[in-house]
């Protein structure tokens, strides 16, 4: 006798993140690929690596080296990275204690807030901002607070940010050279920052993945080099936006010894630790200089050839300061609103780009779009060539 069938059924999972669907960056991606247009949506370089980094790679790993590495990370590349960041900025991290290697910046920002952000908990975001900041202090139980950056100029307004800090404040979230924008926090912005925080307990999430791209000769002012700020931040860096490899995933969060000690009980238990070869081929690269501090004359030059191009369209390139972003303002072209702009583009133009009320929660039409320079020349020149029809 067959048993009794049973209902199969697949049980209702109530949504921790219910606000999140697919994405506009999926959506102008797909887009482009449909439509065969050159696509300068997409935030990573379509050029390859150091081919020497990728020999050294291959030389871990043909050395055997394959097998979990320590949890924290390779220490010759958390050594090679504390003798980084006191060269450039001047702070001396605990190559033990101090320095942790994560799975690309994206896991380092989340980790960062589960680690400190308890339900009920408030997280300053300046908007525009990147898109996992959000969905990261939601999963905390935290409560997103959201300051806007000055429209316009994007320049922080330290009063806006004074005045959201209240006593359930436990981080805030910075982030230069900035994603979407591609402004660059000046040293007396940073040290207003410092002086602000001095007499909180507030925490400094600092996300600077582009800290090798900034340009016509200004410095990055990390959070590490100043010293009120470096004694309450997570520091944030990625070797996928340095070295051209952002599929790779490996970032680094340099932190006091007492914040790294909670970031890495969440590090051990959502990562653990990240790939072993690529940890050693990249230490054995940080070993030369010149691929990194090379990288602001390397990004400006393509962010120049295409300024330059942007000239001959109808279209209004916003001041790049850092990243490997342009924002332009398309209002002289289109009245339609930055999302639809974007297909429109896409679809007529043959150019994909992203629009900036993405980086807003709920959406905030400036009339701007971002477009990512990250990208061959003969690319840059065929995008080049389709803007200026338009």
């Amino acid at each position: 006798m067959n048993p009794p069938s049973l209902p199969v059924r697949t049980p209702d999972l109530p949504s921790r993140l219910p606000k999140v669907g697919t994405t506009i960056f999926s959506v102008m991606s797909a887009l482009a690929l449909e439509h065969g247009a050159v696509n300068l949506g997409q935030g990573f370089p379509d050029f390859d690596c150091d081919p020497r980094l990728v020999e050294r790679v291959h030389d871990a790993m043909r050395e055997g080296l394959n097998q979990y590495p320590p949890m924290p990370g390779v220490p010759a590349l958390r050594q090679a990275v504390a003798r980084k960041i006191e060269a450039l900025y001047g702070k001396r991290y605990d190559v033990d204690a101090e320095i942790t290697v994560t799975a690309g910046a994206t896991q380092a920002i989340i980790t960062a807030v589960l680690c400190c952000v308890h339900p009920g908990d408030e997280v300053i975001v300046l908007e525009p901002c990147y898109d996992s900041y959000g969905p990261s202090i939601e999963l905390a139980g935290g409560t997103i607070v959201r300051v806007p950056l000055t429209p316009g100029s994007f320049r922080p307004d330290l009063g806006l940010i004074a005045a959201a800090i209240t006593p359930r404040t436990r981080a805030l979230l910075l982030n230069s050279p900035h994603n979407p924008t591609a402004t660059v926090w000046t040293r007396v912005e940073m040290e207003r920052l410092e002086a602000l925080l001095a007499p909180t307990d507030v925490l400094l999430i600092s996300d600077e993945v582009y800290e090798h791209m900034v340009f016509d000769g200004q410095p990055h002012v990390s959070a590490s080099s100043l010293p009120g700020l470096a004694a309450r931040a997570f520091v944030i860096s990625s070797f996928g936006k340095t070295f051209h490899v952002t599929g790779w995933k490996v970032g680094t969060v340099a932190a006091p010894a007492a914040l790294t000690a909670e970031f890495r009980k969440v590090h051990q238990f959502n990562v653990f630790t990240v790939n072993t070869p690529m940890q050693h081929g990249l230490a054995r690269h940080l070993a030369d200089p010149e691929p990194y501090l090379g990288l602001p004359a390397f990004y400006q030059r393509k962010r120049d050839l295409f300024r330059e191009g942007l000239e001959r369209t109808r279209l209004v390139p916003l001041h790049t300061q850092g990243s490997y972003f342009q924002c332009v303002d398309y209002r002289a072209v289109s009245p339609l609103g930055e999302a639809e702009f974007c297909k429109w583009l896409t679809r007529e133009a043959g150019v994909a780009a992203i629009p900036l009320s993405a980086f807003y929660d709920g959406g905030f039409e400036q009339g701007i779009v971002r477009l990512c320079f990250a990208k061959k020349d003969e690319t840059l020149q065929r995008a080049l060539e389709r803007l200026a029809r338009i």
